[in-house]
């Protein structure tokens, strides 16, 4: 009876621990009737810290509840799911995105080159004549090439292709993703740098918007554009994945060519009140540049991005699919 007693003591103060009071009711029924019924009366009083003292042992001091500690929320400076307190305290009403991502130093913006990865196969041929025929196409259409360069011209260019530019990297993580779940294999890195890419992008997109806000016609072409590039890249990738990132290799090659003629225009030319008009706050936080950061210095960061994407996207083109990622190691 003594060991009977103490064992529903401490199961039913478990069980009424975790809310799992009908499972044990349930399960215990079919075995001991007995003691489901002597756990239901123990169930129905006040709950409280065992009373021991009768028994000769040493009281019990009652458990504090646990919240488990989330390592990814925990470093973040965002709000805890939980209401984990962090471990350093943050300012206030400062929003950092809890995503990865590159934060660069002055010298290293300032150090990005234009570079060019050769074609060196049909695959490779057609990845790059494709890009070359979509900057033509809107260069063309746009009129960025006709008469002085504007700050409208550079705001609709940069707001247009960021909405695509956040295209590959969401779909070929997500691809890769249903991979690894299908196979039920490790996917060793590719999908934390993809999906990286894609929130990246999507944060330069952000960024410009706070300068300028697009109009209804905008709207609708990047709604048809976004419909016709994603739905040929997701049927590409589950063919040839290599030409997807070659492809977007190259479309970096050209985002770096045309953020480096921003930036001379912004040095010597039409853009040059950029040189001390403050960057937008979101970009400031993102990237974490220093106080009093300019347009100047937000474009060095979105070069020096758009470069991390040419070199990566280069770089997974020449990997077969199951290689290790060099970027991360292996996930």
């Amino acid at each position: 009876p003594n060991t009977e007693d103490h064992f529903l003591d401490l199961t039913f103060d478990v069980m009424l621990r975790n809310n799992a009071t009908t499972i044990f009711l349930r399960c215990g029924l079919a075995t001991q009737p007995r003691m489901v019924a002597a756990g239901w009366r123990y169930l129905s009083q006040p709950v409280s810290a065992p009373n021991t003292e009768d028994k000769g042992q040493p009281s019990v001091e009652p458990q504090k509840a646990i919240k488990h500690d989330m390592i990814h929320f925990k470093l973040s400076t965002n709000v805890h799911p939980l209401g984990v307190e962090k471990t350093h305290k943050t300012i206030k009403n400062f929003w950092d995105n809890p995503m990865a991502h590159p934060v660069w130093s002055e010298s290293e913006v300032n150090a990005v080159q234009k570079t060019h990865v050769e074609p060196s196969s049909s695959a490779d041929r057609i990845a790059y004549a494709a890009v070359k025929v979509a900057r033509w196409s809107f260069d063309t259409f746009t009129f960025f090439k006709w008469g002085p360069l504007t700050e409208r011209k550079v705001l609709n260019r940069a707001i247009f292709l960021e909405t695509v530019a956040g295209v590959p990297g969401m779909t070929a993580g997500m691809l890769r993703h249903m991979r690894s779940l299908r196979r039920m294999d490790r996917d060793h890195g590719w999908i934390h740098t993809l999906l990286e890419e894609a929130e990246n992008e999507r944060m330069h997109l952000l960024t410009f918007l706070k300068l300028r806000k697009p109009g209804t016609i905008f709207k609708f072409s990047v709604i048809a554009t976004q419909g016709i590039f994603m739905n040929l890249f997701f049927l590409t990738y589950m063919v040839r994945p290599a030409i997807c990132h070659r492809f977007v290799g190259y479309l970096e090659e050209e985002a770096v060519k045309t953020y480096t003629d921003i930036l001379a225009a912004i040095d010597s030319g039409p853009l040059g009140k950029w040189k001390t008009e403050p960057a937008p706050e979101i970009g400031v936080d993102y990237w974490h540049l220093r106080p009093g950061a300019t347009m100047r210095d937000l474009i060095l960061a979105i070069r020096a991005d758009e470069a991390n994407h040419r070199d990566v996207n280069h770089t997974f083109a020449s990997l077969k699919p199951d290689e290790r990622n060099p970027f991360l190691g292996q996930r």
